[in-house]
């Protein structure tokens, strides 16, 4: 690293940090501890030693810093580097960036904190931070290729910056305007999604829609930067860490109500603003600067469909990268989880619009991960007809439909049943995408096994969406598919253990061997089966509920005792095809059960 890069990143650090303390500044109420400008007190420079006086002198100590080292790299930039355009007018800019702050700190000061001033004194923080970032970024990259510059992903990247920099200034003014507590009921506003707008409230609710709004599109950024063809560390870790950013920014931002602006929580909250959108910046500024983000497309990505397409085709191509028939069987613990919750039956249109949002929430995961597993199923033959392999939608096209499925799944979710059923149901396309596909599948035999949550949390959703919370009977309902997921998985691998061997996929078949999964699959049925028996003391259930569970927990560890003595191929699909009866009909029990219990 030369000496100029050094100086460029010392910039930048000292800058972020300066408004990371300007967030412990308004955080503690320090903003007028000290009363005058640019002295901290009317004849004095230097504060008398109160905590407000301290933390307000040290921020304009570094303010100071800010301005030294601002000017050295303007200097030397203008000496040295007068060849860069980008990196010689953004040292420049810095030096009337951060001394028009200084300006308008002391305005804040002087009109006593007026809100719009403050909202400018941060709007001009966001310019500041977003110049000096730009000039790391480019000191430490060579010049950008021009592709580079007009990939989708840069523009993806420039637009999620701009909607994130609205949502900071629109929060900035929310704080100063002393609006934080118009609604004390985090995530609802006033008991509802939508509230009585006017005053205040409506800053408020324009700060949570473009939170929900930004958040949706770091999402995708992250998810973008990850299946890129020319995938870049760089771009997938600062998405990364963006998400992970925003996703902490959330949960203070939740904090802040709940803790009625306790000063750590105020602090955490602007500190957490300037660090995503440094981040949002850097990376913005790399993916510009740097080797192409895309090319745009794969060669199979960008080869063409052969002939025109009719929409019902095009909707029928659609319809298959959901996978129905998963749906279908993720569906069918959703409905016995609300009878249970009930003790009865619940309303129709719950249960409809619960059953339309995990739908599409399912839909979107499988989408997704039909995306992203399209190079193993063009290899394996199981798998080769699906919509992808067979080219008949373009891989760019089913990734969208798989994102904005899960978009409106949330929405769809939050609107017509309540949060938590929606964040659910989100929290199961994360840990699909996320966990299962993009990490465990293709790394450990335990990928079914710890993946399986996600197939899991359609019973979470199903009882969240009638009580508003998660009730200990829920959790077995979710163990009880957990469980019962590698058996009924490793059944079928048992049959294709050849295709994923081929796809290097290392599912247990494939690596312990045919004979220990057998044994694992005979472990997991007797596990099954005692965790279908903890729901009847735990949910209180009926006679009709453990018969039933101990009459087909009983044929599953037959079938699975009898594929572990035999070793016949046919019996490996027998269980599996049982399986799924199985779980259909153990839930439809638990159903019946509830609905009789209840009379």
């Amino acid at each position: 690293m030369t000496r100029f890069q050094k100086l460029a990143l010392a910039t930048a650090a000292t800058t972020v940090t300066l408004f990371t303390v300007g967030g412990l500044v308004r955080g503690t109420g320090s903003g007028l501890g000290c009363s005058s400008w640019p002295s901290c007190e009317p004849g004095r420079l230097f504060p008398t030693g109160t905590i407000h006086s301290l933390i307000e002198f040290s921020h304009r100590l570094l303010a100071f810093a800010v301005i030294l080292l601002a000017s050295a790299t303007a200097i030397v930039a203008w000496l040295r580097h007068r060849g860069d355009r980008v990196l010689l007018w953004s040292a420049l800019a810095a030096v009337p960036l951060v001394l028009g702050q200084a300006v308008v700190g002391a305005i804040v000061v002087r009109t006593d904190l007026d809100p719009w001033w403050v909202t400018a004194h941060f709007a001009l923080a966001l310019v500041l931070v977003a110049d000096v970032v730009v000039l790391a970024v480019v000191a430490a990259v060579p010049p950008a290729r021009p592709e580079a510059a007009r990939s989708r992903f840069t523009r993806l990247a420039l637009a999620t910056a701009a909607f994130t920099a609205c949502l900071l200034l629109v929060g900035t003014y929310v704080r100063a305007s002393g609006s934080q507590l118009v609604f004390t009921d985090w995530p609802l506003m006033d008991g509802r999604l939508v509230p009585t707008l006017g005053g205040a409230a409506t800053a408020m609710f324009l700060h949570r829609v473009l939170a929900v709004a930004s958040l949706l599109l770091i999402l995708w950024l992250a998810i973008r930067a990850r299946t890129l063809p020319r995938r870049s560390r760089d771009l997938t870790a600062l998405s990364t860490l963006a998400l992970a950013l925003f996703v902490a920014q959330v949960m203070v931002g939740a904090a802040n109500v709940w803790t009625r602006l306790r000063p750590w929580a105020v602090v955490l909250h602007v500190a957490l603003s300037v660090l995503i959108w440094a981040t949002l910046v850097a990376l913005t500024t790399l993916a510009r600067r740097g080797p192409a983000a895309e090319a745009d497309r794969t060669e199979a990505d960008a080869e063409v469909l052969a002939g025109p397409r009719s929409i019902r085709e095009t909707m029928v191509t659609y319809f298959r990268l959901t996978k129905p028939r998963i749906i279908l069987l993720l569906l069918v613990t959703t409905v016995p989880a609300m009878v249970l919750a009930a003790r009865g039956l619940p309303s129709p249109w719950l249960v409809l619009a619960t059953l339309a949002g995990g739908t599409l929430a399912a839909g979107s995961a499988n989408a997704i991960n039909c995306y992203l597993d399209r190079d193993v199923d063009e290899v394996m033959r199981r798998t080769r007809r699906r919509p992808l392999p067979a080219h008949q939608v373009s891989p760019e096209r089913a990734l969208r439909f798989g994102y904005v499925l899960g978009a409106v799944s949330f929405l769809f979710l939050s609107v017509a049943v309540n949060v938590l059923a929606a964040s659910l149901a989100l929290s199961a396309i994360a840990f699909y995408v996320f966990v299962y596909t993009l990490w465990l599948k293709r790394t450990t035999t335990q990928n079914i096994v710890i993946g399986g949550a996600a197939g899991a949390v359609p019973a979470l959703v199903g009882w969240a969406a009638v009580t508003g919370s998660v009730g200990l009977p829920a959790w077995v309902l979710f163990a009880i598919v957990f469980v019962w997921t590698p058996p009924h998985f490793w059944a079928l691998a048992l049959r294709y253990r050849a295709d994923y061997a081929a796809a290097g996929i290392p599912m247990l078949p494939v690596v312990r061997g045919a004979e220990e999964t057998r044994r694992q699959i005979l472990q997991y049925s007797l596990a099954l089966f005692a965790t279908t028996l903890v729901l009847y003391p735990v949910g209180h259930m009926g006679p009709v509920y453990l018969g039933t569970a101990v009459v087909l927990g009983g044929l599953f560890v037959y079938r699975a005792l009898r594929l572990w003595r035999e070793r016949t191929p046919a019996l490996a699909m027998r269980l599996f095809t049982f399986s799924i009866a199985y779980l259909a009909l153990l839930f439809l029990a638990v159903a019946a059960d509830a609905v009789l219990m209840a009379r």
